[in-house]
């Protein structure tokens, strides 16, 4: 098991990325959950999602017969570490 971006676990047969997000309330994870759907509807390239009230796993998995992930997956998991950071405080 080998971390490859901040949170994501990079995991071998199959090869995928896995990731799991904790928050504070429901909805925080609504609000993810809908966020993600706009990205993944943008990109053409949907994760695998378990999610519970206060968290979200994700799997992004590299497409059938190949033996690694694409740099598009890389480039979803950046862009889903978007979502997650904490935005800025402003005063």
């Amino acid at each position: 098991m080998k971390t490859d971006q901040q949170g994501w676990q990079q995991r071998q047969r199959p090869p995928r990325l896995e990731r799991r997000v904790d928050f504070e309330d429901y909805a925080q994870t609504r609000a993810f959950l809908e966020a993600l759907a706009e990205l993944s509807e943008a990109a053409d390239l949907y994760p695998d999602i378990s999610f519970g009230r206060t968290y979200v796993n994700l799997s992004l998995q590299a497409d059938a017969d190949a033996t690694e992930l694409a740099a598009e997956h890389n480039d979803l998991a950046r862009r889903i570490d978007a979502l997650i950071a904490p935005a800025p405080i402003s005063c």
